[in-house]
């Protein structure tokens, strides 16, 4: 199986390089080998590697950003898995590609499923969905994997944020009226190898939701990473007590996040029965690892 992979400096690109180099023809490329802004650059890759499989967590994730650079943001987000997919048909490749829970407005009391309209609220949003769709015009065998809320070892993220900060800071003010569900990009990472050899896989495209179980907020969520780092005794000033919520309304953005962006994630497990854990599992193993790199470099 020769696979082609895209965004290899990204957290889930990183975490996927790691997975599959040991047991595949992997060929992985960055930004700096491939312009995904370039229609031609990625007609020409996707030419010169013949891929079996093309895996696309590549992405403009500046979420903010996107509000005022809404034509970088589509070019990336939208454009380039449509032209992917056009290549993935031509020479009969399985395209997989990661999108995002910001596809909803988040205005559900409930997980979303698959089957809900989307209905995206920002820049960033909106260019994901863009890509959905071009995908789905263009490719016969795709999968696109919705998640939220990534973190993963590698690249900046909401934990590591968290972590850094209450090194600094004798408290914290994190938002408690936003619901999700962290997920890590080396469980994506396993759950993809999974993925790719599973005996449905040639015939299940569609649309899925895959996160961790349960659900959360980010205060909660700041809360359990900082627990967790305590307990492994790093000497961070903000005790979880100070670690104050705070409504969205006290932290404006540029560009407006789901109230709810929970996904069901019932069809991923029953078209492909593979297990997803609790979200707490994971985010637990990743500061324990943090944990470990830092024993490293004292």
């Amino acid at each position: 199986m020769r696979i082609l992979l895209t965004g290899k400096g990204g957290q889930v690109g990183h975490a996927l390089q790691r997975r599959l180099a040991t047991n595949a023809d992997l060929f992985a490329v960055g930004s700096a080998d491939c312009d995904l802004a370039n229609p031609d650059a990625i007609r020409a890759l996707v030419k010169r590697v013949k891929p079996n499989v093309i895996i696309n967590p590549a992405a403009y994730t500046a979420v903010d950003r996107a509000e005022s650079e809404p034509e970088a943001a589509h070019a990336v987000n939208a454009v380039a898995p449509g032209i992917l997919a056009e290549q993935a048909e031509a020479c009969g490749a399985t395209l997989i590609h990661f999108s995002t829970d910001y596809v909803f407005d988040g205005l559900l009391t409930r997980p979303y499923t698959e089957l809900d309209p989307p209905c995206p609220t920002s820049v960033y949003g909106a260019s994901k969905l863009a890509g959905e769709q071009a995908i789905q015009s263009a490719c016969s065998r795709y999968l696109i994997l919705r998640t939220s809320w990534v973190y993963g070892l590698h690249g900046n993220n909401f934990a590591k944020t968290m972590l850094r900060l209450a090194t600094e800071r004798d408290s914290l003010n994190v938002v408690d009226d936003q619901f999700g569900t962290p997920t890590s990009a080396e469980r994506l990472a396993e759950v993809t190898g999974q993925l790719l050899t599973h005996a449905h896989l040639s015939d299940a495209s569609g649309v899925y939701h895959i996160t961790p179980t349960g659900q959360t907020n980010w205060h909660a969520y700041a809360s359990h990473v900082i627990q967790k780092a305590h307990d492994l005794g790093w000497p961070l000033r903000t005790p979880v007590g100070a670690i104050n919520a705070i409504p969205t309304s006290a932290y404006p953005t540029p560009a407006r996040r789901p109230t709810n962006s929970v996904l069901s994630t019932a069809k991923f497990q029953d078209t492909f029965d593979l297990p997803l854990p609790a979200w707490q599992t994971d985010v637990d193993l990743f500061v324990s690892q943090l944990d470990k790199e830092r024993a490293t470099r004292r």
